[in-house]
């Protein structure tokens, strides 16, 4: 007969629950990260030459995706997708028009990627979902 016995050190909840929200962490900022670039990259082709006569590409350049920390939280992350306004201050008249300029829109547009969106970022976090699992390993190896 065999007896054997088994101790474990540590915390292991502990261990586990923070193994658990590193996953969830990169799952859903991975996930957010998809989405977001569906946008900016519509928004950076909207701007760039030959689109409404660019002639500088100041526009084009000033174009930019960044992480929102401040206004993030545990399960929503969000992404800006904006122009940086010292480098292109004109970007409202070229969105919204005035008085002597029709509108050229290229930021609006590129919500109508929502869908499109929204599978990228499903995809990404399916992806990022397996990579987990890989990293854990099939809990039916353990049986």
């Amino acid at each position: 007969m065999l007896d054997m016995q088994t101790k474990l050190t540590g915390n292991l909840s502990a261990d586990l629950e923070r193994f658990e929200a590193t996953i969830k962490e990169s799952v859903i900022m991975s996930g957010a990260a998809a989405m977001a670039r569906v946008f900016y990259e519509e928004v950076k082709l909207n701007t760039s030459p030959p689109r409404m006569g660019i002639k500088t590409g100041n526009l084009h350049n000033a174009i930019y995706r960044v992480y929102a920390g401040d206004r993030s939280s545990e399960y929503a992350k969000v992404y800006r997708i904006s122009v940086n306004k010292a480098k292109a201050p004109h970007w409202h008249l070229l969105e919204f028009g005035h008085s002597g300029q029709a509108a050229h829109p290229y930021i609006r547009p590129a919500f109508d990627l929502v869908q499109q969106a929204i599978g990228a970022g499903n995809a990404r976090m399916a992806e990022r979902l397996a990579q987990g699992a890989e990293v854990v390993g099939n809990p039916l190896d353990l049986v």
